[in-house]
């Protein structure tokens, strides 16, 4: 009896060491603007997993409604930090940028090594530093880009030229489609010197269904990232799936760049382009790269850039046709412009065209490529608006809450590229009102090839033809819904009627 007593004496001493011990933790926690920012209350195990439905970036805007701009969410095990403010995003972003430089990896992109060599997954490491030097230098450099101009002109011009045929033939043209195959073979072109798809064939299919793949995969919820003990059983098959969509376009690069090094070796290196593919090449030769460390940089290059420029292009064209009275703006502004240089619209006429400016940053507003921007990860505590960010917390930036919040725009949900006339405020990292492509030390290095393509584009389609709605659809009755990935999908495809001018 007596050893029962001290037993259960033992066990309340602990029991009440406990309680004391955790509220001096949470005082400690509380003081000096430390504490976690607000949230739901999460459930046991799950947290708050079971609150993001299907479209995770309206269902946490609408909770920052509630909790704030900077809020803490518990997704499984891992202590999430959502961001919905341009304040606490330039806190972030900027302030903070080196802090939450580091990224947290979802279990998919673990698919074949891929994120150990990708300069979107790779902490901000000195491997990481010289293949975001490699993209500025060889790819995006202002000089690359113009040495550029004639070959999307090239490319523009062939997607002109098919429209037109389905034009004469009455039928209707799948935008996003046509955009992607357009984008891929810019892409390609400029990498490799040769087209990966044509207009007229399903291989570009193949090719935008194998994207697609692993941006979907990649930005759904993966029960995986959440209870990192289940990796290993990979519950939901995601990470085997974007396996074989990786080995599918690294065997592709890996073609190219085994075709190109025997050929650089023949007698007939002399007739080949001088194109990134060479440089790369060069770069591994020299023993600046490996051929591992080139496939996963032309897989970035390829995933990021192809399928958000076409997510803009065809959220950017269905938001025209929704509102039919912007195209015939848009349309004077380009006829004035361009018909005094010749008739054929030119990279350089993008500065004056302030119109088509304003629609695709209207785009970028309402339909982010990313809704969320990539994944940050915090590398030591970090205080933002007053909240304490604790090490190795996900940082996601709901870039798609912020461009709906109605204390940053008016009418935030309506079509207005008007709201960008005679202001400053662009989508360059600096303007935290808008920031699509990220900003910071992690900002998309390829943004400068999307601005030029996206204007490009855009300006040819609604230069070139009229556009009408398939029959017995009308513009009030459009689908408009989205489709969640790492991109932002039109849940229908867009197709349209062009006609001649």
């Amino acid at each position: 009896m007596e050893c029962y007593a001290a037993c259960l004496l033992l066990l309340c001493l602990l029991w009440w060491s406990i309680i004391l011990l955790w509220r001096r933790l949470i005082r400690k926690a509380g003081s000096g603007g430390n504490q976690l920012p607000p949230g739901p209350r999460p459930l046991p195990i799950v947290g708050n997993i079971l609150e993001l439905s299907d479209k995770p970036h309206q269902a946490l805007a609408k909770l920052s409604k509630l909790y704030g701009p900077v809020m803490t969410i518990k997704l499984g095990a891992i202590t999430t930090i959502v961001i919905s403010s341009p304040e606490a995003a330039k806190e972030a972003l900027q302030k903070n940028d080196q802090l939450l430089s580091g990224r947290q990896i979802p279990d998919t992109v673990k698919a074949s090594g891929h994120y150990a060599e990708s300069v979107v997954w790779l902490p901000a490491s000195d491997k990481w530093k010289q293949l975001r030097k490699v993209c500025t230098v060889q790819m995006f450099s202002a000089q690359k880009l113009d040495a550029g101009q004639l070959l999307r002109r090239k490319k523009v011009d062939e997607l002109v030229s098919f429209i037109h045929q389905s034009c004469w033939q009455g039928r209707s043209v799948d935008i996003g489609k046509a955009a992607f195959t357009t984008v891929l073979n810019l892409i390609s072109s400029t990498l490799f010197s040769v087209d990966l798809a044509h207009h007229d064939e399903g291989s570009s299919q193949e090719f935008r269904d194998l994207v697609w793949g692993v941006m979907e995969e990649t930005g759904k919820p993966n029960v995986s990232d959440f209870f990192p003990a289940l990796r290993w059983f990979d519950p939901q098959g995601a990470r085997r799936r974007i396996s074989g969509y990786f080995s599918r376009l690294l065997a592709i690069f890996d073609r190219m760049i085994e075709e190109r090094t025997q050929a650089t070796a023949s007698s007939v290196a002399s007739s080949l382009s001088n194109d990134v593919l060479d440089s790369l090449i060069n770069l591994k030769e020299s023993g600046e790269l490996s051929r591992h460390e080139i496939k996963s940089l032309l897989l970035d290059l390829f995933i990021a850039g192809v399928d958000t420029s076409t997510s803009s292009l065809e959220w950017a064209m269905a938001e025209l046709l929704h509102n039919p009275e912007k195209i015939a703006r848009a349309r004077e502004e380009l006829d004035r412009v361009v018909s005094g240089d010749g008739g054929t619209l030119q990279e350089p006429d993008i500065t004056r065209l302030p119109y088509l400016q304003a629609i695709v940053k209207e785009t970028l507003r309402l339909h982010p490529p990313v809704p969320f921007l990539i994944p940050h990860k915090a590398e030591s505590d970090v205080e933002i608006g007053g909240f304490r960010l604790p090490r190795h917390a996900q940082v996601l930036v709901n870039v798609w809450a912020m461009g709906r919040d109605p204390g940053v725009w008016s009418n935030p949900d309506s079509f207005m590229p008007e709201r960008f006339l005679g202001g400053e405020i662009d989508f360059k990292g600096r303007d935290f009102e808008l920031i699509p492509f990220g900003s910071g030390r992690r900002i998309c290095p390829g943004m400068p090839l999307a601005y030029r393509m996206v204007h490009l584009i855009l300006a040819s389609l609604l230069r070139s033809f009229d556009w009408k709605l398939e029959e017995g659809v009308t513009p009030v009755e459009m689908d408009m819904t989205e489709k969640f990935g790492i991109t932002l999908q039109k849940a229908t495809p867009l197709c349209a009627i062009p006609m001649e001018v």
